[in-house]
């Protein structure tokens, strides 16, 4: 099968073509994003000191449903829902918090000893990142790490890591994930690390994050966040503090 938005047959290099455009909420330094199925909303993990939150947000508007304030002193990362529970990494406070999916009530938090990136899940196991270019896969009961891969690809018969490895999503049997400051999306074996193929997200969103961000924060308005609806096949991108999302269709490049 040729384009589509599942990793089943899919040739190696693709791109992209925009279905439809939503609105994203420019206070949204997305850090997750995740469908939620028969909710048609989205969970969104946002980043930032200060502002970081746990949200549910209706897809076709983009309004805000619920939301859960981090305390100040935690940097919201990736997030992702298993087994009635969402998980919420931070940044470096080295913390999975984790909530009851129906009432985002907090439940417990769990700990690591490196850095809180991307987070996804296989069906039974949660998988990290943080910011290397390794992927770890974790007991969702006490976040112990089971296994790890390099994320890495061959050029030219040197074997090359990728590093910056961002947000995840697990689509058919692969790993996807945003590769910070890049507008790719690399498909990664969960088997050996190995980089199956590139998602060419190139000129979606000229204008990025509109000027929200400035100072320090200047430019750290990149394209970060996949969603994925396994039953309908339907795929979704967005970015930090960018005004829009988009579900796409991915095509031959």
């Amino acid at each position: 099968r040729k384009g589509g938005a599942g990793g089943g047959g899919m040739d190696a290099d693709l791109t992209y073509a925009v279905r439809k455009v939503y609105s994203h909420d420019t206070a949204a330094y997305t850090q997750g994003l995740e469908y939620v199925p028969r909710r048609s909303s989205f969970l969104e993990s946002t980043g930032r000191w200060g502002l970081s939150q746990l949200r549910e947000v209706d897809i076709d508007t983009g309004k805000v449903l619920r939301s859960v304030p981090l305390s100040k002193d935690l940097y919201g990362e990736g997030c992702t829902t298993l087994d009635g529970r969402v998980y919420q990494l931070t940044w470096k406070e080295k913390t999975c918090l984790v909530y009851d999916a129906s009432t985002f009530q907090p439940v417990e938090r769990l700990h690591y000893d490196v850095e809180g990136w991307g987070l996804s899940n296989d069906g039974t196991n949660l998988i990290t990142s943080d910011g290397s270019s390794t992927l770890t896969f974790r007991d969702p009961k006490t976040f112990k790490a089971l296994r790890s891969v390099d994320v890495h690809h061959v050029y030219g018969g040197e074997v090359v890591p990728i590093r910056n490895v961002n947000e995840l999503e697990y689509v058919r049997g692969e790993v996807w994930a945003n590769i910070w400051h890049t507008d790719k999306i690399a498909r990664i074996s969960p088997r050996d690390g190995s980089v199956l193929g590139w998602i060419d997200l190139s000129g979606i969103n000229p204008a990025g994050g509109g000027g929200v961000l400035t100072g320090d924060m200047k430019g750290e308005d990149v394209l970060n966040g996949i969603a994925w609806d396994e039953e309908r096949d339907r795929l979704w991108v967005t970015g930090k503090t960018w005004m829009k999302l988009f579900e796409i269709q991915l095509r031959l490049r």
